[in-house]
């Protein structure tokens, strides 16, 4: 399996594959090339290394994506995290944590994302 392959099927595991299908069929001649890096590179070769398992990743990108303030990623990635087995309590501590390091205004921020992820897959599972 080409490692464009084994991102395809990491990156649909983790983020459904209805997100990986829109993000690939609404690529254009201009993004397009982007949105092949991101799944060859990041999924392919980065995820699919089986030293941090999926689980692990999620909560370093809640933590990181907090950091750096990226709330649309955030909300992609809190949604991978639950679909990755990470509870709601985890992804809490995870942004209480990033908090300290961080500053609280990027948690704030942070739990304001998550907070609706986590209702509307509340919502979605009743």
């Amino acid at each position: 399996m080409s490692k464009f392959e084994e991102g395809f099927a990491n990156r649909k595991r983790v983020l459904g594959e209805a997100h990986v299908a829109k993000s690939w069929e609404s690529a254009d001649e201009f993004n397009r090339p982007m949105q092949k890096l991101v799944t060859e590179y990041c999924w392919g070769e980065v995820w699919g290394d089986t030293t941090l398992p999926f689980k692990t990743r999620s909560i370093v990108n809640i933590a990181m994506l907090t950091a750096m303030s990226q709330h649309h990623e955030l909300a992609v990635h809190v949604r991978g995290a639950l679909t990755n087995g990470v509870t709601k309590e985890e992804i809490r501590a995870t942004i209480m944590h990033a908090s300290v390091y961080c500053g609280v205004p990027l948690a704030l921020a942070a739990f304001r994302i998550a907070t609706e992820v986590l209702q509307a897959n509340e919502d979605n599972t009743k």
